[in-house]
């Protein structure tokens, strides 16, 4: 039923059309859109050495020759991108942005300042990760709609536990990405978002599994504390989780459900799902595709009371600039080389949120 209604309703937009404040009209009521979207900016490092990180490859003496040319031509194509993530539907820019493989909160400073994404006005959350490398997550938030009201990192503790003799193991513990929550008001209404950028494949697929399911593990922990103070919260956790939607990690840890119908309270709903069953994907490795960038909501997104903001729906982006046009890897999204700097290795996700106004 939920699925007809957001049928109808998306029908109903499209034969109306879109003005130019993120507000719909709809025979006598008006709708307002905004836009949530996740981008892996791919190594969005600046220039200098940071003594605490492994980052020489990202420095002018470094194996990229990394320098500010190539810094500034990085941020430009980025901000390309969001600029124009959602504005079939929305001629905003995205309210929400959250943000993996970025080196520090000065990147994302560099990047709201580029042109195409000034006037967006955004305000940035960002917290400092244990990640070797140096990278992190954070997330961007249009101030015009969204007020911040509290946020927190929360650290993923795995261990990789190797055999030193018969009888004795060796804990090492493996430092990656921290998990970060903003809660704040959406146009007035309260609402939490989680980004995330869970542990890689390093190693294979099954063997670093286990640590893609503690990612998922504390992720839903988060979200279940949220729900305990108020079981009808607004909470969209989004990000790279290296597995795909029907990963152990995604569909038993965090227990997902790609049907809006059999999604129950309390429950989550993956949009990415039937996308993933369709073909599509955010990036592609050895010609396969898997979608590893996601949005996940809670069921009090879905239903039909648009009067407060409510799931429509969700899609990946993807534009011909951002697509390797020749060569190996034509098809695939148009990342960094040796000597260029691409987007991103990934395309990024959004999703649509609804409501009467």
């Amino acid at each position: 039923m939920n699925e007809m209604i957001n049928y109808c309703l998306k029908l109903l937009i499209l034969l109306v059309g879109l003005v130019g404040k993120g507000t719909v009209f709809a025979q006598d009521k008006q709708y307002q859109v905004r836009t949530i979207a996740f981008y892996n900016c791919e190594n969005l490092f600046d220039t200098l050495k940071d003594p605490k990180n492994r980052d020489e490859e990202w420095t002018p003496q470094g194996a990229r020759v990394w320098t500010q040319k190539k810094y500034q031509q990085k941020l430009r194509n980025l901000a390309r991108v969001l600029s124009q993530v959602g504005r079939e539907e929305n001629p905003l820019m995205p309210s929400i942005i959250g943000v993996a493989e970025v080196e520090n909160r000065q990147v994302l400073e560099d990047l709201v300042q580029q042109p195409s994404l000034q006037r967006g006005n955004y305000g940035i959350v960002h917290f400092d990760s244990p990640d070797r490398r140096g990278i992190d997550v954070g997330l961007l938030y249009a101030k015009k709609h969204f007020v911040l009201l509290q946020s927190s990192k929360h650290t993923l503790y795995i261990y990789d536990q190797r055999q030193k003799s018969k009888n004795k193991t060796s804990k090492r513990r493996i430092y990656t990405r921290d998990q970060l929550l903003v809660s704040g008001l959406l146009e007035g209404e309260e609402m939490h978002f989680i980004v995330n950028h869970w542990p890689s494949r390093v190693g294979g697929e099954k063997l670093s599994s286990v640590n893609r399911e503690a990612a998922a593990a504390l992720n839903r922990k988060i979200i279940d504390s949220l729900q305990k103070i108020n079981p009808q919260a607004k909470i969209i956790t989004m990000g790279d989780l290296n597995d795909g939607p029907f990963n152990t990690s995604v569909k038993s840890i965090m227990q997902t459900e790609g049907d809006q119908s059999k999604v129950q309270p309390l429950g989550l709903f993956n949009p990415m799902d039937k996308m993933a069953k369709q073909g599509y994907g955010t990036l592609a490795y050895q010609d396969q595709w898997d979608i590893f960038d996601q949005l996940i909501l809670t069921e009090a997104f879905l239903g039909n009371d648009y009067a407060s903001w409510r799931y429509w729906k969700a899609q990946i982006f993807q534009k011909p600039f951002m697509v390797q046009s020749s060569g190996q890897y034509r098809g695939y999204p148009l990342r960094n080389t040796t000597n260029e700097p691409g987007f991103s290795d990934h395309f990024p996700v959004f999703l649509y949120v609804i409501r009467t106004w």
